[in-house]
């Protein structure tokens, strides 16, 4: 019963090896002085890549995914709300409550309180 999983598992390293390898034979060696220099949008860094963020933007960041995926299970809710029924509804009723609940806490301990304190680097 377990052999398909096996047989799959081979396949996919089978797969990634052969291509691994084609990629060893096949791709282009050569070195060029611009090959090694760090760019990001075609223009050369300058300064140092160890620059200390505040501890708020990374508070920043985890909100975006945390309510980017509130609106991917938001709108999936919303394009199937005819087939979900009332029992779709209260339980996205709950899921919003839950939200707010935590969105009430946050702001309740002061996560959300971007102003004074200390001085952006």
């Amino acid at each position: 019963m377990l052999w398909p999983l096996v047989v799959y598992f081979v396949l996919v390293v089978l797969l990634v090896g052969g291509m691994l390898g084609v990629s060893a034979l096949l791709g282009e060696r050569h070195r060029q002085p611009a090959t090694g220099l760090p760019y990001e949008g075609g223009v050369a860094s300058q300064g140092s890549a160890r620059l200390r963020l505040s501890a708020r933007f990374y508070l920043v960041a985890m909100f975006f995914v945390i309510f980017d995926l509130e609106a991917v299970f938001l709108f999936s809710w919303a394009v199937a709300v005819r087939s979900a029924g009332w029992r779709g509804f209260y339980e996205i009723a709950v899921f919003i409550g839950v939200l707010l609940a935590t969105l009430w806490y946050l702001a309740r301990v002061g996560a959300l309180d971007w102003g004074g304190g200390e001085a952006e680097p």
